[in-house]
């Protein structure tokens, strides 16, 4: 009983650790990009590729890190992973110039990408289905307290020499916790023993089960087309409900209810922050008890009736200030403000997952440059922005509505898609692929993150902030319809049991109670953990 204790703790670190050095390093660049901006004298372009490199080599690690846990095995290819990590953190605080920074961005999105990947199936695997689904959403916590921990660290190096190289620099610390912990955990099981073979079957086939092919994702054998439908259906609707663009203007919101322009800056990074933390583990609570479908029809609901409600406030309450980049520092005028034409977007890299991110002219405006008198650093702003009068009180009361629906939003979407997903995703497919399978999900959800990034100045140029909002709103409907039509629940159920139904054509599974597995043979897993 120690031993599966210990066991147990083993994982859960393992899962957190990843988790937080994920979060870190997506959000560790909100702090540094204005030091390297100073530094460097990068420009609005270079600023969007060095923000952007990451989520490229995250893709690049999509593609082709199926191949990589499925040939070389879950626990191998995170230890690998974090070296990987190291090198890019060596490259990114060693810099000298933007080449070697974008080299290490690209290394570092390769790394937690392929970490991500290999975290979830490999902590999936190890547990009894009591543990896996809480075990599994600690992952999506470490990535909000990551969040959190990077926005501390880039406050409290924001003065200190070299400060950027040392926010890159921390994220090495929880992967090497991380690899210490693996360590004492087994290596990979041996997944072909997880899917159930009728008695007769088994003795034809032996240990080794049945063998699929990536292309085996897109057939009808076994309904894998039906499970990559649900896999793809679910990264794409987290997406396309547009997260990361709602939270580009959450500092927007906190200053339409009064707050000054400082601290609306904070409370956009940091309350959001802890909206999400609270949220996420309460996800964790209720995965076990409340089932997967449950918290995805729930956080969609929510999520298509808050960003609405943002939508219809923003008729009357403008939200139009999203985000905009840093403009060189010999580009700055003699009014003191920063000329910028048209504020590009920024490419977002959160899977899971919604981090708020401060626009660079906040951040500028908290850590001005002392002593540049020749080259004074402060937002860029429209005139509109300068001279618009304060809120009336009717417009201070639509901004605490809309403050309102951001909180429920967060919230929705951090107990809903964003730790369910991945948990879904690491139970639905045979062991022998679900490295692959997942790597392909995840390639997707990039790839969409990306286009939705940016293609958002753009949607936003067509039919305006508040249709935009509506229509992330209507796309979230047709999201929940896809969840209650579709998504399996497979709670209280070992990964044997969910494989033996999902073969079956119907969808979804009704309740996630243990089925009977009387003439069905389990090959039994040589870890201690596992129920």
């Amino acid at each position: 009983m120690g031993r599966h204790s210990h066991s147990l703790l083993l994982c859960a670190s393992v899962s957190l650790l990843g988790g937080l050095t994920f979060g870190y390093e997506l959000a560790v660049i909100s702090g540094a990009l204005l030091l390297l901006q100073l530094e460097f004298a990068l420009s609005c372009w270079e600023q969007e590729l060095l923000v952007g490199s990451l989520l490229l080599g995250a893709l690049l690690a999509s593609l082709v890190g199926g191949f990589l846990i499925d040939h070389y095995g879950r626990r191998r290819t995170i230890l690998g992973s974090n070296l990987v990590l190291l090198a890019g953190s060596l490259s990114l605080g060693l810099a000298g110039s933007l080449p070697w920074l974008l080299l290490g961005r690209l290394v570092v999105g390769f790394a937690i990408s392929l970490s991500s990947m290999a975290c979830c199936i490999y902590v999936s695997e190890l547990v009894g289905p009591q543990q896996r689904g809480v075990l599994v959403s600690l992952y999506e916590v470490g990535i909000t307290v990551g969040i959190l921990l990077s926005y501390a660290l880039n406050y409290a190096l924001s003065d200190a020499p070299w400060g950027w190289r040392h926010m890159f620099g921390w994220a090495t610390a929880p992967a090497a916790l991380q690899s210490l912990s693996l360590l004492f955990l087994p290596a990979d099981t041996p997944h072909r023993d997880l899917t159930p073979l009728p008695s007769g079957e088994a003795k034809r086939q032996g240990l080794g089960g049945p063998r699929y092919t990536f292309l085996d994702l897109f057939r009808a054998r076994d309904n894998m087309r039906g499970r990559t439908i649900v896999g793809l259906g679910l990264v794409l609707f987290q997406q396309l409900t547009g997260q990361p663009n709602v939270l580009c203007y959450a500092s927007t919101v906190f200053r339409s209810v009064g707050f000054r322009e400082g601290s609306s800056a904070v409370l956009a990074s940091v309350g959001l922050g802890s909206v999400k933390v609270a949220a996420t583990l309460t996800a964790t609570g209720l995965v076990e008890h409340a089932g997967r479908r449950a918290l995805l029809l729930a956080g969609c609901a929510l999520m298509a009736l808050s960003v609405s409600g943002i939508g219809l406030v923003s008729f009357a309450v403008s939200l139009d200030s999203g985000p905009g980049c840093l403009a060189v520092p010999n580009a700055t005028q003699q009014t003191g403000f920063l000329e910028v034409s048209s504020p590009p977007p920024v490419p977002r890299a959160w899977e899971d997952q919604g981090l708020p991110v401060l626009p660079t002219t906040e951040r500028a405006k908290l850590h001005p440059e002392a002593g540049d008198a020749a080259a004074p650093l402060w937002p860029a702003l429209n005139a509109a922005s300068v001279l618009t009068p304060g809120p009336t009180p009717e417009h201070t009361l639509l901004g605490w509505a809309a403050l309102v629906c951001l909180m429920a939003y967060v919230s929705a979407f951090s107990f809903g898609f964003g730790p369910v997903t991945w948990l879904v995703l690491s139970e639905i497919y045979p062991g022998e692929i679900r490295g692959r399978a997942f790597a392909l999900c995840n390639s997707f959800n990039w790839a969409a993150n990306l286009s939705i990034s940016l293609s958002f100045l753009d949607l936003l140029g067509a039919i305006g902030l508040s249709w935009t909002f509506l229509l992330y709103g209507l796309t979230a409907v047709l999201g929940l319809a896809f969840i209650y039509i579709l998504v399996p629940e497979t709670k209280g159920q070992t990964l044997a049991e969910i494989e033996q139904q999902l073969q079956k054509s119907g969808f979804p599974l009704s309740s996630g109670h243990r089925q009977d597995s009387a003439g069905v043979q389990y090959h039994r897993l040589g870890v201690t953990v596992a129920s």
